[in-house]
């Protein structure tokens, strides 16, 4: 029988797609609250800024609590939140529910996979590494290994090329407006997970394919690709 997605290269954003990073991104963010003498937030308070980096979640964190960090202290604070979250990147972040399996099932079935996320690479590839699957990517790209991050459709095409894909044959997985604008001006397919951490919804993203758990994945691609 033949594999259903040799030649296809499926490209996945990282925190809030294939990782809930959330738990170990809150702790690293209470962190740097605490050393500035100021109380812990929950996630509520910061779920939509961590596709937006460090820096929105820190403004957020303290906004919550009437404080604003001046430009010279904040490059300090980003800088201390950084150090803390790649000596904690894995405490409690874990792939999500069937991500594994559905990803095992896309390789066995010829499939070449990526990841291009806005994360830094050196974080990036620290998270992978401790969850033991970077072996399952042909390649990880982060936002500082490109010259223009997504939105910029750039990043996901330079991601498809060093994984050794086709751009031509090549869909995005992803689970924010960003990761949408990105793929659109890749001129590629979009799927939307919608349990990441943005407040829009598939009516507002308006994808190709809606994915609720890992499990709908296979469908929705062969959907896509015919």
């Amino acid at each position: 029988m033949a594999k259903r997605f040799v030649g296809w290269t499926i490209v996945f954003d990282l925190d809030g797609t294939l990782v809930d990073t959330a738990p170990d991104l809150l702790e690293a963010l209470n962190h740097v609250l605490r050393e500035e003498g100021l109380k812990p937030v929950d996630l509520s308070t910061i779920a939509t800024m961590i596709g937006h980096g460090a820096k929105a979640m820190i403004v957020r964190g303290m906004a919550a609590q009437g404080a604003e960090p001046d430009d010279d202290r904040m490059d300090a604070l980003f800088e201390q939140f950084l150090a803390y979250y790649e000596d904690h990147i894995a405490v409690g972040s874990r792939p999500f529910e069937n991500a594994l399996d559905a990803l095992d099932l896309l390789i066995n079935e010829g499939a070449i996979l990526a990841v291009c996320t806005n994360k830094r690479q050196r974080a990036t590839d620290r998270l992978l590494g401790e969850l033991q699957i970077s072996e399952k990517f042909a390649a990880i790209v982060g936002a500082d290994s490109v010259p223009d991050r997504k939105p910029h459709g750039d990043h996901i095409l330079l991601t498809v090329d060093r994984a050794g894909g086709d751009r031509s044959r090549a869909i995005m997985v992803g689970d924010s407006r960003t990761d949408e604008r990105a793929a659109r001006n890749a001129g590629l397919p979009f799927i939307f997970v919608p349990f990441g951490y943005e407040t829009e919804t598939a009516v507002e993203i308006d994808p190709d394919e809606v994915v609720s758990n890992y499990s709908k994945l296979v469908p929705a691609l062969l959907r896509l690709i015919g």
